[in-house]
């Protein structure tokens, strides 16, 4: 039978300077003295006796030769209380990590098979790590974390309520997804004629009109995603650029209710076609007043419904199911789109048409 092996790992050490002003004032030297009959300056002595410089071998064997202490047992001292250091700083450390994974939605994130489920704490740092593709915390933050989260556009704005882990989980398992989709390059041209059919394919059954929008993104260079939301984050979609000539457009689908995810794919499209590359561009409740939300608003509002014809209908003031039916047969959209921009726009209550919306379910 093999032996078991005891290791014996105390909670304190000595560090050697302390000592060794025990020792000097033992002998009644002073660290000048010392100093002297070292060679060696003041101010190492003074650091050592503080703590603030480590005892060197050339070091222990001149303390050997002034002091008499075998110069074995002051690196032995040393070592120890070096150990000890680095033995207390990885125990913070690993709390560290274990409070930091404590933030992410982990559970969650294992439900929908993102992570395995953690055994124990350390466990759950790990998960999360791989889960981003990073070796430690600090790259995390360095790629994910704040650094990140600064090129989202209403990242600093009061009103912003999403909690920062799910944003950035979220955010993860679109660039995962997206990165499972080959597309072409892209092509601002070919995008625009894209979104001219999948305008017309909001008026067709949900499902299969998703599928046939995310093939006609792949051909001009955008990966279309839906993600479902987490608890802890306000979001209905994200627009940002994986690479110069691939962009991708993260839905959540957050209402399951075919108006909001149509308008909230043609808003992201805007933020595609008018806005910058080094963005993320984050849709939610909070930062319609953004100028940038607003544009993306008004491109979407006109491409959806052209201006005039939306002015003409709208000023009718009779938006019975039947006209309104009539007037989106005649756009060429989903009736839920009409009734989710009156509703919008206070033409008619929350409340009244919702039987024309098409209800979204989750397949996964």
């Amino acid at each position: 039978m093999a032996r078991e092996t005891y290791t014996y790992q105390p909670d304190y050490a000595v560090p050697p300077g302390e000592i060794l002003g025990e020792h000097l004032e033992a002998l009644q030297m002073s660290q000048a003295e010392l100093a002297r009959r070292c060679n060696r300056s003041p101010k190492l002595i003074s650091e050592i006796v503080s703590g603030r410089a480590s005892v060197e071998p050339v070091t222990a064997v001149q303390l050997e030769k002034a002091l008499g202490l075998d110069a074995r047992i002051w690196l032995g001292i040393e070592a120890d209380y070096r150990l000890f250091l680095e033995r207390e700083a990885e125990k913070l450390e690993a709390e560290r990590q274990k409070a930091w994974a404590k933030n992410f939605p982990i559970n969650e994130l294992v439900k929908r098979g993102a992570i395995a489920k953690p055994a124990k704490g350390e466990d759950r740092v790990g998960a999360i790590l791989r889960f981003f593709g990073v070796d430690n915390v600090d790259v995390w933050e360095a790629n994910y974390g704040d650094k990140l989260l600064s090129n989202v556009a209403f990242r600093h704005s009061p009103s912003f309520t999403s909690d920062k882990y799910g944003l950035a989980s979220w955010l993860r398992l679109g660039e995962l997804a997206a990165g499972e989709l080959t597309t072409e390059g892209y092509d601002k041209s070919s995008f625009i004629n894209a979104l001219h059919r999948i305008r017309a394919l909001t008026a067709g059954r949900n499902t299969e009109s998703i599928i046939e929008a995310r093939r006609l993104c792949r051909e001009t260079g955008v990966a279309l995603t839906i993600i479902k939301p987490f608890r802890r984050t306000s979001l209905h979609a994200a627009t940002r650029w994986i690479s110069p000539r691939k962009a991708l457009i993260q839905l959540t689908a957050r209402h399951l209710r075919d108006d909001q995810l149509w308008f909230s794919f043609f808003h992201e499209a805007a933020h595609v076609l008018l806005h910058g590359k080094r963005r993320i561009y984050v849709k939610t409740n909070d930062n319609q007043t953004q100028e940038e939300e607003r544009a993306a608003n008004r491109w979407a509002a006109d491409f959806l419904i052209p201006r005039g014809d939306w002015r003409r209908f709208s000023d009718a003031r009779d938006f019975g199911a039947g006209d309104v039916c009539a007037f989106a047969d005649k756009q060429g959209v989903a009736p839920g789109i009409i009734v989710g921009r009156l509703q919008y726009e206070d033409k008619i209550p929350w409340s009244a048409l919702n039987h024309l919306k098409t209800k979204l379910e989750w397949t996964g």
